[in-house]
C-alpha cells in the first residue's frame, strides 16, 4: 500500500523526492568516476585504446550485471531498504580504493558488487509510492531520471575537474563523498518511503501466469542490448574523439574535455519538464502514445544525432565544440523517450513479488549492451571517426525497427486476447438484457 504522503516534487510524493536525491548522489559517485575512468587508464596506467576500450566496456557491463543477483538477494532475503545501504556502503569503499594504482581492478569489481544491491532496490520502490490507479506513475520515473542526470551532470564538473587540475585520485575520492552524501539523504528520508518486505517463495507462481508480458519484455530487453551498444558510446569513442578532434578553444582558453559529459544530463535536467508536461497534458485528453513507439521514436533520434555526427567528422577538420552541442541535445532528447520509458514499462509490468529481480532485468538488458559497447569501441581505429558514428547510426535504427515491431505485434496481441474473452463470454458481445 502507497504512504499516505502530500505532493512535494512536480507534484509527487515525498519518498520520490528521497529516491530522487539518493539517485542523484550515487549517480555523481559513478559518473564522477566514469568522466575520470578513461583518462586514467590512457594516460595514467599507459593502457593502450583497445584495451581501455575493452576495460571500459567490461565494467560498464559489470555494473548492470550483478543487478541481476542484487534483485533477487533483495526480493527474497534483504529487502529493498538493506540492500540499498549496503550496496551504498560497498560502492562508496571502492571509490576510495580507487585513490590507489594497485587496487583498480579490486576496487571496480568493489564498486560493481554494491551496484548490484543498490541499483534494483531503489528504483524497484517507486511504484509502491502510488496507488495503482494513479496518473502520476507514468510521470514519475521521468522525474525520477532527472536525478538520475542531474548527479551525471555534476559529475565530470566536479570530479573531472578535480581529477585534471589536482590529480586523478583527488576525484576519485570526490566520487566516493558524494556516495556517502547519498546514503545520509537515504537513512534520514527513510520514513518517507513504503514498508518494506521480504517476497514468499509462493510469489514464483505469478510468474507462471504472466508468460505473454515477460515475453514482451524479453524482447523490449534485446533491442536495448542493441540500442545501448551505440548509446554507450558518448562515454567510450566520443571521449577520445572530443579529446583528440574537436576545437575546444573558446574565450581563449580551452574547455576541458571531460566537460563536454555534463551536456547530456544537463538536457536531460533542461528538457525533461517540458516533456514530462507535454506527456501529462495528452494523457488528460486521452491522447497519450503507448510505451513501446515512443520508445522506437527515442531510438531513431538517437540514430539522427550519430547520422549528424557522423557528417561532421567526415569533413576532415578539427570539429568546433558547438556542433557536440547539437549532438548532445538531439541525443538526449532521443535517450528520454526511451530509457526512462523503459524504465517504467518494466516496473508497471514487475510480477507480484519479483519488483527488485524485474527492474533487475532492465539493468541486465544494460550489461549487455554496456559489454557489447566495448567491443564495439574496437572497432573505432580501423573504421575512422565518420563510418563509426554512421555505423552506430545504423545500429540504432536496428533497435528503433525493433521495438517498432515488438510494439505492434503487442497491439496485435491484445486484440486476439480481448476477442478470447468475448468468445468465452457471449453475453459480453449481446450487452445486457
Amino acid at each position: 500500500m502507497a504512504p499516505a504522503d502530500s505532493g512535494n516534487w512536480f507534484g509527487q510524493p515525498k519518498g520520490l523526492t528521497v529516491l530522487f536525491l539518493t539517485e542523484m548522489w550515487e549517480k555523481f559517485s559513478f559518473f564522477g568516476m566514469r568522466a575520470l575512468q578513461l583518462y586514467y587508464m590512457t594516460k595514467q596506467l599507459q593502457f593502450s585504446q583497445a584495451d581501455a576500450s575493452l576495460v571500459y566496456g567490461a565494467y560498464a557491463a559489470g555494473v548492470y550485471l550483478t543487478p541481476i543477483f542484487g534483485g533477487i538477494v533483495a526480493d527474497r532475503w534483504l529487502g529493498r531498504r538493506r540492500a540499498v545501504v549496503a550496496g551504498g556502503v560497498l560502492m562508496a569503499l571502492g571509490h576510495f580504493m580507487m585513490a590507489s594504482e594497485a587496487l583498480f581492478f579490486p576496487a571496480m569489481l568493489t564498486i560493481a558488487i554494491g551496484n548490484g544491491l543498490f541499483l534494483p532496490s531503489l528504483p524497484s520502490q517507486i511504484a509502491l509510492l502510488y496507488p495503482d490507479d494513479d496518473p502520476r506513475r507514468v510521470s514519475a520515473y521521468n522525474v525520477y531520471y532527472v536525478g538520475v542526470n542531474l548527479g551525471a551532470l555534476l559529475a565530470p564538473l566536479v570530479c573531472g575537474t578535480l581529477g585534471e587540475v589536482y590529480g586523478w585520485h583527488v576525484g576519485f575520492g570526490a566520487a566516493g563523498i558524494g556516495m556517502c552524501a547519498g546514503l545520509a539523504i537515504y537513512l534520514a528520508g527513510s520514513r518517507h518511503l513504503p514498508r518494506d518486505a521480504v517476497q514468499p517463495a509462493a510469489a514464483v507462481r505469478t510468474v507462471e501466469r504472466s508468460w505473454r508480458k515477460i515475453s514482451m519484455l524479453a524482447g523490449v530487453a534485446l533491442a536495448v542490448v542493441i540500442f545501448r551498444s551505440a548509446y554507450e558510446q558518448t562515454g567510450n569513442t566520443l571521449a577520445l574523439w572530443t579529446d583528440a578532434n574537436v576545437d575546444r578553444t573558446s574565450l581563449g582558453g580551452l574547455i576541458p574535455a571531460t566537460w563536454f559529459q555534463s551536456l547530456n544530463p544537463l538536457f536531460v535536467f533542461l528538457i525533461s519538464p517540458v516533456l514530462v508536461a507535454m506527456w501529462n497534458r495528452r494523457a488528460a485528453r486521452g491522447l497519450a502514445v503507448p510505451d513501446l513507439p515512443r520508445m522506437a521514436w527515442g531510438a531513431f533520434g538517437v540514430a539522427l544525432s550519430y547520422a549528424l555526427l557522423a557528417g561532421v567528422a567526415w569533413s576532415g577538420a578539427p570539429a568546433h565544440w558547438a556542433w557536440l552541442v547539437v549532438f548532445y541535445a538531439l541525443f538526449t532528447l532521443g535517450e528520454l523517450y526511451i530509457l526512462p520509458v523503459g524504465l517504467g514499462l518494466f516496473a508497471r509490468l514487475a510480477p507480484g513479488g519479483f519488483g527488485s529481480t524485474t527492474i533487475a532485468a532492465w539493468f541486465l538488458a544494460s550489461f549487455a549492451g554496456n559489454l557489447l559497447s566495448g567491443v564495439v569501441g574496437t572497432w573505432w581505429e580501423s573504421l575512422g571517426p565518420g563510418v563509426f558514428f554512421a555505423a552506430m547510426a545504423g545500429v540504432c535504427c536496428c533497435a528503433s525497427a525493433m521495438l517498432a515491431g515488438i510494439g505492434l505485434f503487442e497491439k496485435w496481441a491484445e486484440r486476439i486476447a480481448r476477442f478470447r474473452t468475448l468468445d468465452m463470454d457471449p453475453g459480453a458481445r449481446r450487452g445486457p438484457c
